[in-house]
C-alpha cells in the first residue's frame, strides 16, 4: 500500500482551481507525483479545461510523465520518448497512468527504449 504525502505548492501565471495533488511513496526509491487543476481555459495545444502533471520518479530520474504543457497540448514521456496522449477525460487520464505504473512495477522500474538500451 502506498504512503500519501502531502506536496509543496507550485506557483504559476496561468488562473486555476486544484482539484488533485498528491505523492504517493512506493518504496524508498519511487514515488509518483499527480496534480490536476481546472483551468478557465484550455491549455494552448489542449481542448480541455485541465492542467496535469502524473510523474513516476525513480531514483531521482523521472521515468513516465503525462502532463499538457503549453503548445504541446496533451503528451507522455516514457524514458527519454515524448509521444502525444489522446486525452478522453480525467478518470481515463489517472487510469492509463496509473496502469503504465503498474506496467513499470512489473518490470522492476525499467523502460525499453527505441536505441535498445534498458
Amino acid at each position: 500500500m502506498a504512503l500519501i504525502v502531502p506536496i509543496v505548492g507550485v506557483s504559476s501565471n496561468i488562473p486555476a482551481d486544484r482539484l488533485l495533488r498528491e505523492r504517493h511513496v512506493l518504496d524508498e526509491r519511487v514515488f509518483v507525483e499527480v496534480a490536476v487543476w481546472r483551468v478557465l481555459q484550455p491549455v494552448p495545444g489542449s481542448r480541455h479545461s485541465l492542467k496535469y502533471r502524473l510523474a513516476l520518479v525513480v531514483s531521482g530520474e523521472c521515468i513516465l510523465r503525462y502532463d499538457n504543457e503549453a503548445g504541446k497540448g496533451d503528451h507522455r514521456h516514457v524514458g527519454r520518448r515524448e509521444e502525444p496522449y489522446f486525452f478522453q477525460g480525467p478518470e481515463r487520464l489517472l487510469a492509463d497512468f496509473w496502469a503504465e505504473v503498474e506496467a513499470l512495477r512489473a518490470a522492476d522500474w525499467r523502460i525499453e527504449h527505441d536505441d535498445g538500451d534498458a
